[in-house]
């Protein structure tokens, strides 16, 4: 796929009904969501095992179980949690501009609608903003590190 058949997709899913559109082949994978969807309250003991171990680099022995063990851990002891999640692939910033003050710190209250990060993707700076009022309890992305879809970006807890 090149890239103007990749900007007549786009333009295509903006005038359509759909919210979302993924398509696969060997060697492509193109997933387009017109939704942001920046919260998602998770099921402490089931999912967080999942997410976890996906979003570790393979590793032997007890490194990769005692990183499941302290996700569960966290997730576990204060069931009001709620993970954010990247709503696309892409690189996380957690400033607006190198060198700047982050959007957010570990310990923020902030409101509906507070932008919490950006997440480039290919050369498109989108905005991932809090959906609802929420404290941020930990920061799970790294600056200037790759996301993946559905990746864990923070950690936060609902006031």
């Amino acid at each position: 796929m090149d890239i103007k058949e990749l900007k007549e997709l786009v333009k295509f899913i903006e005038k359509s009904g759909f919210t979302e559109f993924e398509y696969e082949t060997d060697n492509v994978r193109v997933y387009l969501s017109k939704n942001v969807q920046v919260g998602q309250i998770i099921a402490p003991q089931v999912q967080s095992q999942m997410v976890t171990t996906a979003n570790q680099p393979v590793t032997t022995g007890n490194a990769t179980e005692n990183v499941v063990e302290k996700k569960s851990e966290e997730l576990s002891g204060n069931p009001n949690l709620v993970e954010i999640k990247s709503p696309i692939v892409g690189t996380f910033y957690e400033a607006p501009a190198p060198g700047a003050d982050p959007f957010v710190k570990e310990g923020d209250i902030v409101k509906k609608g507070k932008t919490l990060c950006i997440i480039e993707a290919m050369k498109i700076m989108n905005e991932i903003e809090a959906e609802f009022d929420c404290k941020i309890v930990k920061k799970v992305g790294k600056n200037g590190v790759p996301v993946e879809f559905g990746e864990t970006i923070f950690l936060v807890e609902k006031v």
